[in-house]
């Protein structure tokens, strides 16, 4: 079902694997935490370079077991490189095609995914069918929409505007986080429970980290290229946009906040 008409905004540059790496439990899974226990057989889709993945492992072990996937080889290469946690496996799959047999775990679990997908619906209906009765599955994305910065820059504001359409553009939505409740239901989940959170960048060095990386990343060709395919921004354009973030990371009393939508919700008998 992936295909053409879905492409990964991102890409797979050593500059997004690795602050994808700088994800674990506590930063991006707290919602799921509570329901981790012993014996858990949990599913990671998406999982990239399997920092989360690994961390979610020492939650349910010793006898519970974690299988990471992800349609990126690259990703699934850094996770199995990476990986010194037990009871963990990575394979390189499609969410949409997920290489098990019906009711095989008790927990799925996704974080920034469905953000990407052309059809979360489909994708959440496969993970379904992997999910014993009476199982959840935990998903959590970020609502670019609710992004919001001080002080502020007009040019942060084109960026904003110019990723929506390219991740639109590329068969994605990036207000994902306010669509998940509904997306659930459709792929036949049932009582989701919905909670929020956010990330913020105020202090100094996470400031211009978060700057440095998104001025990177603009700059990447699988998104300025694309930029300009779209007729959306010319190389001229993101380079100003990227140099903003810059100036913008060296505001003293500069932050940045955007919202997490989290869902968890129960599987139903299929």
């Amino acid at each position: 079902m992936q295909g053409e008409y879905e492409r990964y905004t991102h890409g797979h540059d050593p500059v997004v694997v690795g602050a994808h790496a700088q994800r674990n439990a506590a930063n991006s899974a707290a919602f799921l935490l509570p329901h981790l226990r012993d014996g858990v057989r949990l599913l990671d889709f998406g999982c990239g370079p399997g920092s989360i993945t690994a961390d979610l492992a020492g939650n349910v072990r010793p006898t519970g077991m974690v299988l990471g996937i992800d349609n990126s080889s690259e990703a699934v290469a850094v996770a199995q490189r990476d990986s010194a946690a037990e009871r963990v496996e990575y394979v390189q799959a499609s969410v949409y095609d997920i290489p098990v047999a019906d009711d095989s775990f008790d927990i799925a679990y996704g974080h920034q995914v469905l953000q990407h997908l052309a059809d979360p619906v489909a994708a959440l209906r496969e993970v379904h069918r992997v999910v014993k009765p009476g199982g959840i599955v935990a998903v959590r994305d970020a609502d670019y929409g609710s992004m919001t910065h001080h002080p502020h820059y007009q040019e942060l504001d084109a960026w904003l505007s110019i990723y929506h359409a390219v991740a639109r553009a590329n068969g994605g939505e990036p207000d994902a986080g306010r669509r998940l409740p509904e997306w659930v239901m459709a792929a036949g989940f049932a009582e989701p429970r919905v909670t929020t959170s956010t990330w913020t960048y105020s202090r100094s060095d996470e400031r211009a980290s978060w700057a440095h990386l998104w001025a990177e990343r603009i700059t990447l060709p699988i998104f300025a290229d694309r930029a300009a395919e779209l007729g959306l921004a010319g190389r001229n354009e993101i380079a100003m946009i990227a140099a903003a973030w810059i100036e913008w990371g060296k505001e003293p009393a500069g932050w940045f906040r955007f919202i997490h939508g989290e869902v968890i919700a129960t599987a139903s008998e299929s």
